[in-house]
């Protein structure tokens, strides 16, 4: 198993696996906020809606595109 973090909660997931499951297992699929406030989550899956954009060490990414690995640290977007 992986060790990650999002927001600062510690997350267990399987090598293998994408961002978007891990923020799915977290509870709080919602990558980012509009600028309404609304919850923001993954739509399309592949990388074209960019609704699940986050932050990974310091560096932004699409968790529909990026593996979890050992120790990354996530944020998501608001």
């Amino acid at each position: 198993m992986l060790t990650l973090f999002i927001d600062g909660e510690r997350l267990e997931m399987r090598p293998g696996s994408l961002l978007t499951a891990a923020l799915a297992k977290s509870g709080n699929p919602a990558a980012r906020r509009s600028v309404g406030g609304e919850a923001r989550a993954p739509f399309c899956g592949m990388g074209i809606c960019q609704e699940c954009r986050v932050q990974v060490d310091g560096v932004r990414r699409l968790a529909c595109q990026t593996p979890c690995q050992d120790g990354m640290q996530v944020e998501r977007l608001s």
